[in-house]
């Protein structure tokens, strides 16, 4: 039996723009994506603070250093640009694996979306 268990997370990044005439998807800077440890194309929640709302997606590579958080396609109505939203990304683990698992959190500097040395 496996469990899903918290993976990475991306805590409190500001949204800085909303495509809905896009493919679909939510474009993160690559600094965020490395810090985090996640993989471009993979399955993540997406977790709004201002209204609650949540919803999945994947991630695309953003420009490096650039702090956007863009939501595109369908997404981008669930949005508005200055909103702050957490991402999270989740394993299929055995609960022996998962009482072991630390899960990576990163905590940017939600003004800019840059990562706090």
């Amino acid at each position: 039996m496996t469990i899903e268990v918290l993976r990475a997370k991306i805590h409190r990044v500001r949204v800085t723009e909303a495509e809905i005439n896009y493919i679909g998807s939510i474009t993160l800077d690559e600094d965020l994506i490395d810090a985090a440890g996640l993989v471009e194309g993979e399955k993540v929640q997406v977790l709004n603070v201002n209204n609650g709302d949540r919803l999945y997606t994947y991630v695309i590579k953003g420009e490096r250093g650039s702090g956007v958080v863009c939501l595109n396609g369908p997404a981008a109505r669930r949005v508005t640009v200055g909103d702050i939203v957490i991402v999270v990304a989740y394993a299929h683990m055995t609960l022996e694996e998962a009482r072991s698992h630390r899960p990576t959190v990163i905590f940017p500097d939600e003004r800019t979306n840059k990562l706090v040395p």
